[in-house]
C-alpha cells in the first residue's frame, strides 16, 4: 500500500475509534497526552500520527474504548509555547505521554521528573539530558533516535554519487542543540577524504537562511545537504524552493522534502517508527517504566528519489542510485 492511502486508511479508522464510550465494551480508560512539534496539518503530522495510531490499534487500544488521546500541536513554534503544552497536557493527568521531538522532552522534563514519556523522533538524548543512557535511560523518558550520526557521512557519499562535480557544501544545522552540532561534526570528519569544503547554514532566522545560501551558490559546484531536526522541517518549503532557484543539488534526511520537490532523501521511516513508539506506550500503560526501556536506534533507511527534479537540474542519475531508492518520484 503506497503511503498516501495507508495515511487515508488510518485516519478513517481513527475517526471510527472516536467512539463514545457507552457504544464500547466497558473498559478502564487509559489517557495518552501528545505533543507534536509541527501542526496538526503538516503532512508529516500526519505520517507520524497514522503511523502511532495503526501500532495502537495493533496492541488492542480503540480510541473511545480503553484510550482516551490528548493533543497539542506545533509546538516547535516556540519554547514557551513546548513548556506551556507541557503543562496543558501534565495537567489532564496522562499515564503517559508522546513527544514528538527532543526538546519536547525536555519541556516536559522541566516540570515532571515522573510522569512517562515516550519519544518518537530524537537525534541525541543523551548529549542533552534527556537520558542517563541508551541501554539504560534511567529517568522518566525513553524512546526512539530518528538518526545516528554516522548518517552524516552517507549523506555526503549520496550527495557526491549523484552530482560528483560538487566540490562545496552547504549544511543545515540547528546551533543550539547537541543534535544539530554533532551531526556537522560528523559530516564535517567525512569532508575531507570526499574533498569537499563544507558552510554551516543556521536555521534560526529565516533572512540569513535566505541570504547565507544565496551568497554560497554565486559560486560553482555547489551542492546541499539538510539533516533531520525539527527546524528543518519547519523551513523545508524555503529550502527546497532556494535550492531550486540556485540549482543546487541537495539531500534531505527524511522523504517529505522529496515529495515538496527536493531531489533524494536518505532517512528514517517515520511512519514506522512512530507505529514502533506505540509499542513502548503499550508496555508502560502495561506496567513496564521508560527506565528500564532501551532508547533503540533505527533499524532501517530509506531512499527517495525525485527524478523530476533532477531533470530540471540536469543531473544524470547514476543507475546504481536509481537501483536502489526505496521509491522513485516521476
Amino acid at each position: 500500500m503506497q503511503r498516501r492511502d495507508f495515511i487515508k486508511v488510518i485516519g478513517g479508522a481513527a475517526a471510527s475509534w472516536s467512539l463514545p464510550a457507552h457504544a464500547q465494551e466497558r473498559e478502564r480508560v487509559r489517557r495518552i497526552g501528545v505533543i507534536m512539534p509541527l501542526v496538526a496539518d503538516d503532512p508529516e503530522s500526519q505520517v507520524r500520527i497514522a503511523g502511532f495510531l495503526q501500532g495502537l490499534q495493533e496492541l488492542g487500544w480503540v480510541v473511545g474504548r480503553n484510550i482516551r488521546i490528548d493533543y497539542r500541536w506545533g509546538a516547535a513554534e516556540s519554547g514557551d509555547l513546548q513548556r506551556k503544552y507541557a503543562r496543558e497536557v501534565l495537567a489532564l493527568s496522562p499515564d503517559v505521554i508522546l513527544a514528538g521531538s527532543g526538546g519536547i522532552v525536555g519541556a516536559l522534563q522541566l516540570e515532571s521528573r515522573t510522569v512517562p514519556i515516550v519519544f518518537g523522533a530524537a537525534i541525541d538524548p543523551v548529549g542533552s539530558g534527556r537520558v542517563a543512557s541508551l541501554a539504560r535511560p534511567g529517568g522518566n523518558a525513553t524512546g526512539f533516535l530518528v538518526m545516528e550520526y554516522g548518517i552524516g557521512t552517507k549523506l555526503l557519499e549520496l550527495l557526491k554519487e549523484i552530482a560528483p562535480s560538487i566540490t562545496r557544501v552547504a549544511v543545515t544545522r540547528d546551533p543550539s542543540t547537541p543534535g544539530g552540532i554533532g551531526l556537522y561534526a560528523a559530516i564535517q570528519a567525512a569532508s575531507s577524504s570526499l574533498r569537499v569544503e563544507l558552510t554551516p547554514i543556521d536555521l534560526r532566522d529565516v533572512s540569513e537562511i535566505n541570504q547565507t545560501i544565496t551568497t554560497f551558490a554565486s559560486k560553482a559546484n555547489g551542492g546541499l545537504i539538510a539533516p533531520s531536526s525539527v527546524l528543518a522541517m519547519l523551513r523545508r518549503e524555503l529550502l527546497i524552493s532556494l535550492a531550486a532557484r540556485h540549482r543546487l543539488p541537495a539531500v534531505y534526511s527524511q522523504r517529505v522534502f522529496v515529495e515538496g520537490g527536493g531531489l533524494i532523501s536518505y532517512g528514517t521511516p517515520n511512519l514506522e517508527t512512530f507505529r514502533q513508539a506505540a509499542g513502548y506506550v503499550d508496555r508502560i500503560l502495561k506496567g513496564e517504566k521508560p527506565a528500564d526501556l532501551p532508547v533503540q536506534a533505527p533499524t532501517k533507511y530509506e531512499t527517495v528519489l525525485n527524478m523530476k527534479t533532477a531533470k530540471a537540474l540536469g543531473l544524470d542519475v547514476p543507475t546504481a542510485v536509481r537501483l536502489r531508492a526505496d521509491e522513485v518520484i516521476e
